[in-house]
């Protein structure tokens, strides 16, 4: 055997070729040597006789696909190039007039949707070929069996059988009709023989003490015998009929050759054994260990427990010490109902196929829900604004203007990120915007580069926010402005065509890219809360010198004992946000520049909204700005809950589903000059939460505009207390929710393990539910270890 391309064939089949020469089957941006290096051996193959086996795995279509989608300007010419070599192969081998024995196999291993990605279950992406071409003389043999539909599983007890080798131990497909109606029908007999032996084999392995052979072979002529209820009985006779009808053939003193009825009715009643059974099997394929999955269910319920204790006696603790609530702080709200509901709306959809399918539907009706709601709150607070002492951000008038304006942008933006992308399965064909943009012809480099610049200057606005006269402020916004020119001139100098390899240039500078924004958000990170102090200080010194208020969107004073932790995590918190977003501006496809910088928007909008609703009244109160209200401790449940769904439409709107085929594969292999499994697949799980995870690292923006005074009660100055106070509802809002929801679809995936789309539909979902509580815990953990270092430093600095 000797084999050409993918090098899976030599990982999955080491030490069995004597010649081969393996290519990368994952780096997407290489369209031409991938092909060219099995393209080089076919002519000197060709010349050789001293193999049985030659298997060519092109992969130069795939990656074509992947990059620039079914209508990319360069897959005409890779169709053409594959013309040829099957042209080339026919010529040389098949029309060879010395050797009538040589096949010659086409096939796609799968399709793919019109943006070139495929792993779902759509027509697009598993209509693939299957041709059969033998020599001049069988042509016409072959001609009344084209445009068939097979199973792929059968493909190897076919090839197998026309070999004259065994079939694979495990397989449980059925010999493809008509590829060997050339036989002689001796030949074809014995293969579907064969077959149904391999089928029976496996059923008596599924089911111990399987009785085949215990029933009577006579009186199999007619159908009687059929009605039994036990399948197994079903099988058996099946079997044996089709056993008893070949022996009877074989045994038979009438010429073969003008017996062609009764050789039909053999081939007929093995390919009802090898149907029912195939059909059978493949439902019995996948072992379903009940203890490890009893143990998975438990565990994860009981990791819900924990977080929901937690949860509540962090509300418990925040209560402690106050003996007059009024009853307006625990006054439920339409918008505060609503908010905890949509779990509970998200749980009963997962039982749905359809609703499966068409997530995103739910996560923008929610997120549209609540905006609405949250502007009726507000509407009905401007009446009642005089009853509240809110903090202003900008420290002057119009805070429901802000509040009203803020409402209306995430609004306006929720529903352009709505119509952004179809997105699901079903309903991919419709028009959107992102179609729209791509098929007028619109030019995406100059919608990128726009992107960029406007997310630099949101992000160097939202850092001025804090006051120009901090040197730490003008260091850490000349950092990201050099990350943002940076990533402005990759775009404009090597993304002016996706669809081309990446050069040595382009992926030098994407990893200068990488380096220079983990470098200045680690450094970042580590530097600010040590130099936080020394600025603070001189401000306070230099304000009490001029006499004059300094514009910071906190108040430095004897009122708030943690403004270094403030300040320094407004910081942090901004750096994440702004490098993040320039990485998805980078690795994201063009057409969703946009839905990176709206999203951007609606964290924007979200803080100022939180903001302009915080109290400075008693230690305890805190207002959940995402209701506008004087609302108690409790309710900061909802700001990090909306949140967390707002990064879960944007998943939806950047083009993601719960199929596999929506993964962009093209955008893990920026920057990457060699392909690394490992490097790849960060790169591409980046790539595929972008919208949950910038959510997430916003938390600590959260965190930094909340009003920490309850942190600061007599009885908890201990750091540990401290730190839960902080930390506590916004990192385990998220874990609680992402734990209801997976308990809830494991449960759902064990009910619907016998369904019909459980592959299809209800196992990619859950994969996807499982990436999602990596990206959640990889979040908060994040959250969890920037705000305890900086407190950690700052209590040292003011220890020593």
């Amino acid at each position: 055997m000797v084999m050409c391309g993918d090098e899976t064939w030599l990982k999955l089949f080491p030490g069995h070729f004597m010649r081969h020469d393996g290519v990368s089957s994952f780096f997407v941006k290489d369209t031409v040597e991938v092909d060219k290096n099995v393209s080089r051996h076919l002519s000197y193959e060709l010349s050789k006789n001293d193999w049985n086996l030659l298997i060519l795995h092109y992969l130069g279509l795939d990656h074509v696909g992947h990059t620039g989608g079914r209508n990319s300007p360069l897959m005409a010419p890779k169709l053409m190039e594959m013309d040829e070599v099957v042209k080339m192969i026919h010529a040389s081998a098949i029309m060879n007039p010395d050797d009538k024995r040589t096949l010659l196999v086409v096939a796609s291993d799968h399709g793919m949707t019109e943006n070139g990605n495929h792993g779902g279950s759509s027509y697009e992406e598993t209509d693939s070929l299957l041709l059969f071409i033998g020599s001049k003389s069988h042509a016409t043999h072959f001609s009344s069996i084209i445009s068939n539909d097979v199973n792929q599983v059968d493909i190897a007890p076919t090839l197998a059988l026309l070999f004259g080798v065994p079939i694979p131990k495990n397989n449980i497909g059925v010999m493809i009709p008509g590829v060997i109606d050339f036989l002689k029908d001796t030949h074809q007999l014995r293969a579907l023989q064969l077959n149904s032996w391999q089928l029976l084999r496996l059923l008596q392995k599924q089911v111990p003490g399987f009785p085949c052979g215990s029933f009577p072979c006579d009186g199999f002529s007619g159908d009687q015998g059929y009605n039994s209820n036990d399948i197994m009985e079903k099988f058996c006779r099946l079997y044996l009929r089709s056993a008893f009808l070949h022996d009877s053939w074989i045994s038979t003193e009438l010429s073969r050759s003008d017996n062609r009825e009764e050789k039909s009715e053999i081939i007929a009643a093995y390919y009802e054994f090898l149907i029912n059974a195939n059909q059978w099997l493949s439902h019995k394929a996948t072992d379903k260990p009940s203890t490890v999955i009893v143990f998975g269910v438990m565990s994860m319920f009981l990791s819900f427990l924990i977080f929901s204790i937690s949860i509540y006696s962090i509300i418990q603790e925040s209560y402690s010490g106050e003996k007059q609530l009024s009853n307006g702080i625990f006054t439920q709200h339409l918008d505060e109902g609503f908010s905890l509901s949509v779990i509970f709306i998200l749980v009963i959809s997962m039982g749905s196929s359809s609703m499966v399918e068409e997530e995103q539907y739910i996560w923008h009706y929610l997120i549209s829900t609540l905006n609405l709601l949250f502007l009726r709150k507000t509407m009905q607070f401007f009446k009642k604004e005089s009853t509240c002492r809110f903090f202003n951000l900008f420290n002057g008038h119009g805070k429901v203007c802000i509040r009203i304006s803020s409402i209306f942008t995430l609004l306006i933006t929720g529903r352009i990120l709505r119509g952004w992308h179809q997105g699901g399965v079903n309903w991919t064909h419709l028009p959107d915007i992102s179609k729209w943009l791509e098929q007028s012809g619109t030019d995406l480099q100059l919608i990128q580069l726009i992107a960029v610049i406007l997310t630099t200057i949101l992000i160097l606005f939202s850092l001025s926010l804090l006051g120009r006269g901090m040197k730490i402020v003008l260091v850490v916004g000349f950092n990201f402005l050099m990350s943002g020119l940076l990533v402005f001139y990759h775009i404009l100098r090597y993304q002016h065509n996706a669809s081309l390899p990446s050069s040595n240039a382009a992926t030098s500078l994407a990893q200068i890219i990488y380096a220079t924004l983990g470098v200045s958000t680690v450094g970042t990170v580590l530097a600010v809360p040590w130099i936080m102090p020394i600025q603070i200080s001189k401000a306070c010194c230099r304000d009490r010198n001029d006499n004059s208020a300094v514009s910071y969107p906190l108040k430095i004073g004897s009122q708030s004992q943690y403004p270094e932790l403030i300040y320094s995590l407004h910081i942090i918190g901004w750096v994440y946000i702004g490098s993040w977003c320039l990485l998805q501006l980078l690795l994201q496809q063009p057409v969703n520049s946009v839905v990176t910088l709206l999203i951007l928007m609606q964290i924007f909008a979200s803080f100022l909204f939180f903001s302009q609703g915080m109290l400075q009244q008693k230690q305890w109160v805190e207002c959940a700005g995402s209701l506008v209200g004087c609302l108690g401790k409790h309710h900061v449940f909802d700001h990090v809950a909306v949140l967390y769904y707002i990064g879960m439409a944007g998943h939806f709107a950047l083009g993601n589903s719960n199929s596999l085929a929506t993964v962009d594969v093209a955008g893990a292999f920026i920057g990457i000059s060699n392909y690394s499994a490992l490097l790849s697949g960060i790169l591409m799980f980046i790539i595929t939460y972008a919208s949950p995870t910038l959510l997430l690292l916003s938390m600590v923006m959260y965190i930094s505009i909340k009003n920490l005074e309850t942190a600061a009660s007599p009885q908890n100055v201990d750091s540990e207390h401290v730190l839960k106070r902080i930390l506590g509802l916004p990192c385990l809002v998220p874990l609680t929710i992402n734990s209801i929801l997976l308990i809830a679809y494991t449960i759902v995936l064990i009910l619907m393990r016998n369904h019909l789309f459980v592959w299809s539909v209800f196992s990619p979902k859950y994969l996807y539910a499982c990436a999602t509580t990596v990206c959640v815990l990889i979040g908060v953990f994040v959250v969890a270890t920037t705000v305890t270092y900086a407190y950690m430093v700052l209590a040292l600095r003011k220890k020593y």
